[in-house]
């Protein structure tokens, strides 16, 4: 589920709410500090600003949002019309916030929906859109595999909190990307959790700690021992180095492209397979 942080007129909260109902989460908070606090410690998928409670000492925090949270759309919220808030629609517009909608209008609350409620997180799309293309063909169960790989990755630390979401044991799982010749799901994993960390260090506002903390590392220590075991780099030069298309490119290019054929061969959550590989064979269940 999305989570929108908004700032927002008290009669427009219970609105948004609505309008939000199966498609985001929203959470209110009543100024651009506690907005700043809430984006920093936990995940926020977008931003609501209504223009009915914007005035100008709010313009420059607006400003710092945006410059700060890049990767974290702002949206303008009109839900009645006069002079004021065309104008602060205009200066909100000069501080960086590219996105408005009209909720007055016939289908504005539609709008808002299809804007914040899809996709579920940007980065998670990011992520797919670039490997599911290099991975065509590839059997449903494993196409899977990795959806939920890209989903669930930023609060997953293990490859035995992995399996249990997908329902099939530690060992088991292991063993079949063994037997098909490819990198360990923990090697897929720590993968894909370092490019959530990459997506989230194009936020400027975010320190190293946030990070780690929004990835569920134990420290910030731990997060650049995890860092300078896998690649070398500390978290200061993984943030310079390793912006996130760079990060992506690299996932594609060491853990999709060379595995290829054996992913389109690959069953890793079908129990009706023998073995996994080019020539596996589906079998029966018996009962």
């Amino acid at each position: 589920m999305v989570t929108v942080c908004t700032v927002l007129a008290p009669p427009e909260r219970p609105r948004v709410d609505a309008a939000g109902d199966g498609y985001f989460t929203a959470l209110h908070v009543d100024s651009f500090r506690d907005v700043l606090h809430t984006a920093r410690k936990r995940r926020v998928d977008a931003l609501v600003i209504s223009v009915h409670g914007c005035g100008g000492r709010e313009l420059p925090a607006v400003a710092r949002f945006v410059r700060e949270f890049p990767a974290i759309p702002a949206v303008a919220l009109v839900s009645r019309h006069d002079n004021a808030a065309t104008e602060t629609l205009l200066r909100l517009g000069a501080t960086g916030v590219r996105a408005a909608v009209d909720c007055t209008a016939p289908g504005g609350w539609r709008r808002l929906r299809e804007l914040l409620g899809h996709p579920a997180s940007p980065v998670v799309a990011l992520v797919l859109a670039r490997i599911l293309p290099a991975l065509a063909d590839i059997p449903g169960d494993a196409r899977l595999f990795f959806e939920a790989l890209a989903r669930l990755a930023p609060v997953l630390t293990t490859v035995r909190g992995l399996a249990r979401h997908l329902r099939i044991s530690p060992s088991t799982l292991m063993s079949r990307f063994y037997r098909a010749g490819l990198p360990s799901p923990k090697s897929y994993l720590a993968g894909v959790r370092l490019l959530h960390a990459a997506y989230l260090f194009q936020n400027p506002g975010l320190s190293v700690a946030d990070v780690a903390y929004r990835l569920d590392y134990s420290s910030p220590q731990s997060f650049g021992r995890h860092l300078k075991a896998m690649l070398g780099v500390t978290a200061g030069e993984f943030r310079q180095r390793f912006p996130f298309d760079v990060a992506l490119t690299r996932f594609v290019d060491l853990l999709i492209t060379p595995y290829r054929e054996a992913l389109r061969a690959f069953h890793p959550l079908n129990a009706g397979m023998w073995h996994q590989g080019p020539d596996a064979a589906r079998v029966s269940r018996p009962g």
